[in-house]
């Protein structure tokens, strides 16, 4: 729910309350209900409403405390923000609204900054303490909802999205060489702090920021996976009992955290058709919601699941919705998706989510998804491949999951931009940090705090907001993720990978959904480079803009164009070389080609 933004002054000047307009007004489409502004000194707010909890103008944000002295502009759900309120009622304080957002500003006021380890959701927040002249950012511990940073000597910016940072004007727009490592190796995932940019930079998940007036800057981390075994062993049946408990919590926290009706992504596998069965009883009239894509002739891959959705649909008796999208759509409509990228990414789903997210918002403001399960719960191809590799963690992790080899990506890339192989570096250090009992336990942790953020979830966020649509993920609840990560990885690993959920799925969802082959989102007009799309992809990287950038070598991307569907020219994981390099350009010469101008 909404976007925030702000500006921080060091200088003693005032906020440039123009610049803050531009980046709100980036943000509308996050936030299409209301929207407002606040300033106090040298610190400015800016907000854009998507109205979920307490639909009143008692929520309205900014949100000013005038008993507590305190501000704030907030992003997100807090699912335990009743048992929140109640308690700090028994503490004695009064409140004026009935949703989360004033829930954080008290906590806050009784607990400081560790007021986020009370916080059961997703959130992107920050308080300006009027008293002290302090602001506090924090962000959940997945990273679900953004928050990006942009400070020079003189001022902060922080927003829900990159493309609001650059609506602000004066950020460092040139691009940054280590970030652009992990963006070709990591499948664009670049983790936080870093963006491509040099000029902006993230909050990591599970952190918190702290500016003083005397410009102490104080960071800190107030969470942390714990993926070793627990002290007491448990058998098979206990964990299971245990993970149809957790998940059943998590999904009847993020359905009563709403005032407004809630719907299900379902696209015919097993985590999202797990989720309709555990609401189903819980939700007269459950509104449940598909998509799928033109197929692209005979011997083609399938190009939807509805076999699938359909079956839990009439099975739950849902009030189901499907649409089906023409190739031609994909490719007229994918340069909107692309305008609306907080950051480059080149996953199919990403076209798919904002295409879907579009029609689905006609009818709700808020849905549940299955994203996570396959990284919390062991379901992707890759992880037994790994188990089964010899080597270092880092030899074994990166043998199945790195797009690109170092020697590679120096081939690709410009050496203006050559950098050492940061990449494995940091890879290697995140997964020879303590608390991991296994190999797997090391990789899992990584994928749930770190790759998970920058991938699939930032998609999830990114996409649907842009048309106003909030996505809760139920198999991201921070206890849910907990209990799995104490697991042993053969019990996730059994039955072909997930199979505490598919275990817990048994008399509740029809055995022939959990029986089958996992799917993945097919796009087929983007899956095969040809056609039209590689045409265009080829306009791009032939561009005047691409040559005069000088960011790859052109004998590479010669030598992609020439033979697109290689075998070579696919990652480990069977994404597009090319399209990765032509969605990075595109995504430039949206967002950066021309330079904002602004102070």
């Amino acid at each position: 729910m909404c976007g925030i933004c702000g500006e921080l002054r060091f200088d003693g000047a005032a906020p440039d309350m123009a610049a803050l307009a531009r980046m709100s007004d980036q943000l509308a489409r996050r936030g299409p209900d209301d929207t407002g502004a606040y300033q106090d000194g040298p610190l400015a707010f800016g907000h854009r409403r998507l109205s979920i909890i307490d639909l009143s103008a008692h929520a309205h944000q900014p949100m000013d405390d005038a008993v507590l002295h305190l501000s704030l502009v907030f992003n997100g759900t807090i699912y335990n923000y009743r048992e929140l309120r109640t308690e700090l009622q028994t503490m004695g304080y009064r409140f004026f609204s009935e949703g989360d957002s004033e829930v954080i500003l008290k906590s806050y006021h009784a607990w400081g900054d560790q007021c986020v380890t009370r916080l059961k959701g997703m959130f992107a927040f920050a308080i300006w303490d009027q008293r002290s002249s302090q602001l506090f950012l924090a962000r959940d511990r997945f990273g679900i909802k953004p928050l990006y940073l942009n400070q020079t000597s003189h001022r902060l910016r922080f927003a829900s999205s990159l493309p609001a940072l650059l609506a602000g004007g004066g950020v460092d727009t040139r691009l940054d060489a280590v970030a652009l490592h992990h963006h070709f190796t990591l499948h664009t995932v670049v983790p936080a702090p870093r963006t491509v940019l040099k000029g902006v930079r993230k909050l990591p998940p599970a952190a918190t920021l702290r500016f003083d007036p005397d410009g102490t800057v104080t960071e800190q981390v107030y969470w942390t996976l714990d993926a070793t075994r627990p002290k007491q062993a448990m058998t098979e049946a206990e964990w299971l009992a245990a993970t149809r408990e957790q998940l059943a919590q998590s999904v009847k926290r993020r359905l009563l955290a709403a005032d407004v009706p809630v719907g299900v992504l379902l696209s015919g596998g097993l985590d999202s058709s797990l989720l309709v069965g555990m609401l189903a009883d819980q939700v007269p009239d459950l509104r449940t919601f598909s998509i799928g894509f033109e197929d692209l002739g005979a011997g083609a891959e399938k190009a939807d699941e509805f076999e699938f959705s359909d079956q839990i649909a009439a099975h739950f008796n849902t009030r189901h919705h499907k649409y089906s999208i023409a190739n031609s759509e994909v490719m007229t409509r994918l340069p909107e998706a692309v305008a609306q990228m907080t950051e480059p990414m080149v996953s199919h789903d990403v076209i798919a989510f904002y295409l879907l997210a579009e029609r689905v918002s006609k009818d709700v403001k808020v849905v549940m998804s299955g994203q996570g399960a396959d990284e919390v719960f062991g379901g992707y191809f890759w992880y037994p491949k790994m188990d089964a590799a010899s080597g270092t963690p880092l030899e074994r992790f990166s043998q199945h999951y790195f797009d690109r080899d170092h020697a590679e990506y120096l081939q690709m890339i410009a050496p203006k931009f050559h950098v050492g192989d940061v990449t494995s570096a940091l890879i290697a250090d995140a997964l020879n940090q303590p608390q991991a009992d296994e190999f797997l336990d090391q990789v899992w942790r990584l994928d749930a705090t770190t790759l998970i953020v920058d991938d699939p979830v930032k998609r999830v966020d990114n996409m649907p907001m842009a048309w106003g649509l909030e996505v809760r993920t139920p198999f991201l609840d921070h206890e849910l993720v907990q209990l799995a990560a104490h697991m042993p990885p053969e019990l996730k690993l059994k039955e072909g990978g997930k199979f505490p959920l598919k275990a817990i799925s048994r008399g509740l969802v029809p055995d022939s959904v959990i029986d089958r082959p996992k799917g993945y989102f097919p796009v087929p007009v983007l899956k095969y480079v040809r056609g039209p799309f590689l045409e265009m992809m080829r306009s791009i990287l032939m561009s005047e803009a691409c040559l005069q950038r000088g960011l790859y070598q052109r004998d590479y991307v010669d030598k992609l164009l020439a033979a697109p569907e290689a075998p070579e020219h696919f990652t480990r994981i069977n994404g597009s070389k090319l399209w990765h390099l032509a969605l990075l350009e595109w995504w430039l010469q949206v967002h950066v080609d021309p330079l904002p101008t602004a102070p």
